[in-house]
C-alpha cells in the first residue's frame, strides 16, 4: 500500500509538463482492434488505466510493443474475445470502449460490466441503444467463469452479426457513447450519420485517428458526425494529444497556492471555459505557443457559481479541484455539478482540513472562504478528487497523509516527480 505525505504552504516555481490524454488514449488504443495492420500510438500517458487497457488488449490476442518510453505498437491480427482478462474489464470504465471496437470486428462476444471510479450512476443506455439501432443486439446475464464454476459473472452478451448504417440520434450528449458509435460505423461500409454527438477535444481526437485509419468523417468537433466506413480500415500512426483535464488541474494549482507556474502543452482552445473561471476569481494568464503561466492574484475572489456542463463547459472532471480552490477565496461560491451524484465525495475530506462546506443535495454544494486548511490524514476516493486533495495538502499548513493512491496513479502520471521539481513537499510512501 502506497501513500502521498504532502508538506504544505510553500510557493511553487518553475515548469510543468502536461502528459497524453488519459480519456483520448484508452479509446485510441481500443480503436487498434478494429484493423489488422499495425498502430502506432505516441504521447501514451504512463498511467494505471493505460496498463489495464494494454492488458486488456493483449488478453484478446493483440501484440503489443514499447517503441519508446511513450511510443506504442498494437498489431491484432487475431482477437479472440474467449480470453478476455476479465478481471481488468471489471476494473476499467474504459473497458466499455470493447462494445463499439468488438462489435466493428467481431459478430458475437462477451464482457462483464465495466469497473472505474465511484462518482454515482453511469448508465449506458445511450451506449446500447446507438449500438442497438446500428444492428447490434445487447444481452444482460450472468455466466460461470471457466475456471471457477462456482462463480457467475454479470457481463454483456452481444450479437453484431446485423451491424449496418443507419442516421442516429443520441439519447445525449454521452462522450463514451459516441465514442463507441464513431468506431462502429468507422468499421462498417457506408454513411452512418450520428446527431447530437459530444464534442470534447478527445473526441476529436478519436475521429482524427478514424480518420488515419481509412474512414471519412465530416463534422469532426460538430454535434453531427457524417461517417463513411469500410471493412477494412488500415494500421495507423498518431499522436495523442495533451490532456486538458490535467492542464487544467495544475492551472487551478498555481491560483490556489498563488504560485506562477507554467503550464506546457496546455491547449488555450480546449480551456477556455476554465481559464475564464480562474480569471473570475481572480487570476490572470499569459498565453505561450505551447504553453500558459499562471499569474496568480494577491487576493482569490469567490465566484458566484461553478457549473460544470458538456464540453464546451467546465468539465466534471474539474469541478473538484475548482471546490478546493473556492476554499481560499474571500465569499461563497456555489458549486453546481449536474452530470453526476456522485463527484462530493472530497468535500467530507477538506471539511476534516477545515473547510466551510455545505452538501445541498448529490448535485450542489456551496463552499466558503477564505480558510486556513490544516494537514490530516485523508482518502482519495476517486481519480479527480485525488488531483484535488493534493491542492488542498498544498494550501495547508503542516503534513498530509492522503491514502488510496492508486486512483491518482490512474490518471496523472508519477505526480509527485512532477511537482517535486516545482518545488512541492511531496513524496510517496510505502506502508
Amino acid at each position: 500500500m502506497e501513500y502521498f505525505e504532502i508538506i504544505g504552504g510553500k510557493k511553487l516555481k518553475g515548469e510543468i509538463e502536461v502528459r497524453g490524454s488519459k480519456n483520448a488514449a484508452t479509446p485510441i488504443l481500443t480503436a487498434c482492434l478494429l484493423t489488422r495492420e499495425k498502430c502506432v500510438i505516441s504521447n501514451i500517458p504512463l498511467i494505471e488505466d493505460v496498463f489495464r487497457m494494454i492488458e486488456i488488449i493483449e488478453s484478446l490476442g493483440a501484440k503489443v510493443f514499447w517503441k519508446g518510453k511513450r511510443i506504442i505498437e498494437i498489431e491484432a491480427k487475431n482477437v479472440d474475445a474467449s480470453n478476455l482478462d476479465l478481471k481488468a474489464v471489471k476494473k476499467l470504465r474504459s473497458s466499455i470502449f470493447l462494445l463499439g471496437a468488438l462489435s466493428g470486428r467481431l459478430d458475437n462476444f462477451k464482457i462483464p460490466y465495466p469497473g472505474g471510479c465511484v462518482i454515482g450512476a453511469r448508465p449506458l443506455d445511450t451506449h446500447f441503444d446507438a449500438l442497438s439501432k446500428m444492428g447490434v443486439k445487447v444481452r444482460d446475464k450472468k455466466f460461470e467463469i471457466e475456471k471457477n464454476k462456482n462463480e457467475k459473472i454479470n457481463c454483456y452478451e452481444v450479437d453484431a452479426s446485423g451491424r449496418k448504417n443507419i442516421n442516429i440520434v443520441l439519447k445525449e450528449f454521452s462522450v463514451t457513447g459516441t465514442e463507441n458509435a464513431m468506431m462502429l460505423a468507422a468499421s462498417i461500409p457506408g454513411k452512418t450519420v450520428i446527431k447530437i454527438a459530444a464534442t470534447e477535444p478527445h473526441v476529436e481526437d478519436l475521429a482524427n485517428f478514424l480518420v488515419k485509419m481509412g474512414a471519412k468523417i465530416k463534422g469532426i468537433g460538430t454535434h453531427t458526425l457524417e461517417i463513411r466506413g469500410t471493412k477494412k480500415l488500415r494500421g495507423a500512426r498518431h499522436i495523442v494529444i495533451p490532456d486538458a483535464n490535467e492542464a487544467a488541474t495544475f492551472l487551478i494549482m498555481g491560483v490556489a497556492v498563488k504560485s506562477p507556474i507554467i503550464v506546457k502543452n496546455a491547449r488555450e482552445n480546449d480551456l477556455d471555459l476554465v481559464l475564464e473561471k480562474l480569471r473570475e476569481f481572480g487570476a490572470d494568464f499569459k498565453i505561450g505557443k505551447n504553453q500558459i503561466q499562471v499569474i496568480p492574484p494577491k487576493n482569490i475572489k469567490a465566484v458566484l457559481k461553478v457549473d460544470t456542463r458538456p464540453y464546451p463547459g467546465i468539465p466534471t472532471d474539474v469541478q473538484a479541484p475548482f471546490g478546493v480552490l473556492a476554499t481560499q477565496a474571500k465569499g461563497e461560491t456555489f458549486i453546481h455539478d449536474s452530470l453526476y451524484e456522485g463527484r462530493f465525495n472530497y468535500i467530507s475530506e477538506i471539511e476534516k482540513m477545515g473547510a466551510k462546506a455545505k452538501v445541498l443535495d448529490v448535485h450542489r454544494a456551496i463552499i466558503e472562504g477564505p480558510t486556513k486548511l490544516k494537514g490530516k490524514n485523508i482518502i482519495s476516493f476517486d481519480l479527480r478528487a485525488g488531483a484535488s486533495l493534493i491542492i488542498a495538502a498544498l494550501v495547508a499548513e503542516g503534513k498530509t497523509t492522503i491514502r488510496e493512491i492508486y486512483q491518482v496513479d490512474r490518471g496523472y502520471e508519477r505526480i509527485e516527480e512532477r511537482l517535486s521539481k516545482l518545488g512541492a513537499n511531496i513524496k510517496r510512501v510505502k506502508s
